[in-house]
């Protein structure tokens, strides 16, 4: 028969006494070091030339700047957790969802094709180019005065000589005019996110076409 032990394994004392096995924050181990290091140097101090309350005082005010620095790092830690949190619920939503993101390529299918401009600013008229594989011009959609902000297009696969385009895919140029004169304006590139992943990078939704794309990237969601 076996013996019966009285004592319990240090681990599951360990497990019973949370409390006793908290282990100190990064905060209250700097503070413990520089109270020891001030003890020390006070214990051994010249009896002839003492520590003045000055001295005493500078380097309590040091204990409660480093003290106060490390509080901020560990507060923004913190929220800096909950904000990739957020972001990832957020993100997490938009599976299955259309977004405009930055780019010039164009897919066709069932006589369907979706992009999207970006005005920095209001303009008076813009011209959307669009060309094929080889480079040949195939349609240009012509867009009268448009505020500032984001513009989704629909092209229906129609060529400028009223025939049908090919599905495939296509890419296209926008030109804007403000009293006649160039201005910016941006491409947008239709896609569909399909998985949203989390790392040391942050969150990121995935695009096919597109790539990894940060929220900030998404000009806007369909």
């Amino acid at each position: 028969m076996s013996a019966i032990s009285n004592t319990l394994p240090q681990s599951v004392l360990d497990a019973m006494n949370p409390s006793a096995t908290k282990t100190k924050s990064s905060v209250d181990e700097a503070q413990d070091r520089f109270m020891k290091l001030l003890i020390t140097q006070m214990q051994n101090q010249d009896p002839l030339n003492p520590m003045d309350n000055a001295q005493v005082t500078s380097q309590m005010a040091q204990l409660s700047t480093v003290t106060g620095i490390d509080k901020m790092n560990e507060t923004l830690q913190s929220l800096i957790g909950s904000y990739q949190s957020s972001q990832t619920l957020q993100s997490a939503n938009l599976i299955g969802h259309g977004v405009l993101a930055p780019g010039n390529k164009l897919g066709l299918a069932e006589d369907k094709a979706l992009m999207g401009v970006e005005f920095p600013e209001a303009i008076d008229s813009a011209e959307v180019v669009i060309k094929d594989a080889a480079g040949n011009v195939v349609q240009t959609l012509s867009l009268g005065k448009q505020d500032a902000g984001t513009v989704p297009l629909l092209w229906d696969g129609t060529k400028a000589d009223g025939s049908k385009a090919e599905e495939g895919t296509y890419t296209f140029a926008v030109t804007a005019l403000v009293a006649g004169k160039a201005v910016t304006a941006n491409e947008l590139q239709f896609g569909m996110v399909t998985t949203v992943t989390t790392g040391q990078n942050g969150v990121k939704l995935n695009v096919p076409g597109l790539g990894a794309l940060d929220l900030s990237d998404i000009r806007q969601y369909l």
